[in-house]
């Protein structure tokens, strides 16, 4: 844990930026906190090659800082979304699914702002989960906020930095699961990986 004012970039092998709401999200998700100081040691970590990974408010202060393309809009339905998804890991190389490229997933999401926008062929390269059926399918009906081309999580070329919408921290224990699903592991896994 870290203050955004005294944030030391040196002593950190890595940086998550977690989900919850951050102050002055009614005006736009995760605007306010992307102009703390705070930010400017985490393009530091980025830009080294460090792991940094935002979860749900923590992939809009990404999108919201420059440090990922794209930007998170509201949910199509107009409506908070909150419930257990279906994923497709579609890139292995990034810090939190190296390895896992076509495995399915299921961890939840909750946001309102989660609808991830941005050129076609920029969100197809950046692609790091995408919502399908529980099979595997990606089709449109199983998107459940509007995101362009199903993205759930996007990385920058290099891989190291990662935002997601749905919550890996939420799908660690079988006991938090509707259905006994620990898969949120995998990626914090990956992540202990590359922080060593």
């Amino acid at each position: 844990m870290v203050d955004h004012l005294e944030f030391d970039p040196s002593v950190v092998s890595g940086v998550v930026i977690p989900g919850g709401f951050s102050f002055g999200d009614y005006l736009r998700a995760g605007a306010i906190a992307a102009r703390t100081e705070a930010i400017k040691g985490i393009r530091e970590v980025a830009k080294s090659g460090r792991p940094v990974v935002g979860i749900c408010n923590g992939f809009q202060v990404l999108t919201e800082a420059g440090l990922l393309n794209g930007a998170l809009l509201p949910n199509l339905s107009g409506r908070f979304v909150s419930k257990w998804v279906s994923l497709k890991v579609v890139r292995g190389d990034t810090v939190v699914t190296e390895g896992l490229e076509g495995k399915l997933l299921r961890m939840p999401i909750a946001h309102a702002e989660g609808r991830y926008y941005d050129e076609e062929t920029r969100a197809s390269e950046a692609a790091v989960l995408k919502y399908t059926s529980p099979s595997g399918e990606v089709e449109e009906r199983w998107n459940p906020n509007g995101s362009v081309l199903n993205v759930a999580a996007v990385a920058n070329e290099e891989g190291n930095v990662v935002g997601m919408m749905p919550h890996p921290e939420r799908a660690s224990f079988n006991f938090s699961s509707p259905d006994g699903s620990t898969d949120g592991l995998l990626v914090l896994r990956g992540l202990k990986r590359w922080t060593r």
